[in-house]
């Protein structure tokens, strides 16, 4: 499956996260397995200049600015550090800050993916049947063609991801085509396309 690389951005929700509630053992085991996963599309979406965006919860720490929470999630005492460090943002990363479950709702996001002329979002990321799917919901709802690789995204419970996926699925038209079988493709020019 290849997507168009312009027009197309990645969306990493709440990758950068400490995981630290009861019972979470499950969704890190997981978490771990997907973030080798999204760190490999996010190293082919990065080379074809598509833009990588954390969609990031605050974790209600109004006073934090990203740097903080991503340190303070790949530290020591981090359940999540594993996959905090495996997706820790670079310098010509982009990231938005949400209050709530879905990435548009009191943020920038809507606003950055128009400036930057995105039509098409990759979704992936913790947890799918929460901010994930209010985020792709949203999207939808803002006519981006959405696309969601499954096994980039990780929920509590397989179950609850896979209510989530054909939620995606069936209901927004999202793609949920694996992502070792996404690649983005670079336009051609429109002097390259007069030459054939």
């Amino acid at each position: 499956m290849a997507i168009p690389a312009a027009g197309s951005a990645l969306l990493l929700i709440d990758v950068i996260n400490d995981l630290a509630f009861e019972g979470s053992e499950a969704l890190i085991e997981q978490a771990e397995a997907m973030a080798t996963r999204l760190a490999a599309l996010k190293r082919r979406a990065s080379a074809a200049a598509v833009p990588c965006i954390y969609v990031n919860d605050n974790f209600g720490q109004w006073r934090a600015d990203f740097r903080q929470t991503v340190a303070h999630c790949t530290a020591a005492s981090s359940p999540g550090r594993r996959v905090s460090h495996r997706l820790k943002p670079k310098s010509t990363d982009y990231f938005v800050l949400k209050p709530k479950h879905s990435g548009f709702f009191g943020t920038p996001l809507d606003m950055l993916l128009e400036q930057m002329r995105v039509r098409r979002v990759v979704l992936s990321g913790i947890a799918g049947n929460v901010c994930v799917l209010f985020t792709a919901n949203d999207a939808y709802m803002r006519e981006y063609q959405l696309f969601a690789p499954s096994d980039c995204i990780v929920s509590n419970t397989e179950e609850e991801n896979a209510h989530a996926l054909r939620q995606i699925q069936s209901v927004m038209k999202g793609d949920l085509t694996a992502s070792t079988r996404l690649e983005f493709r670079a336009n051609r020019s429109r002097s390259s396309r007069r030459r054939r």
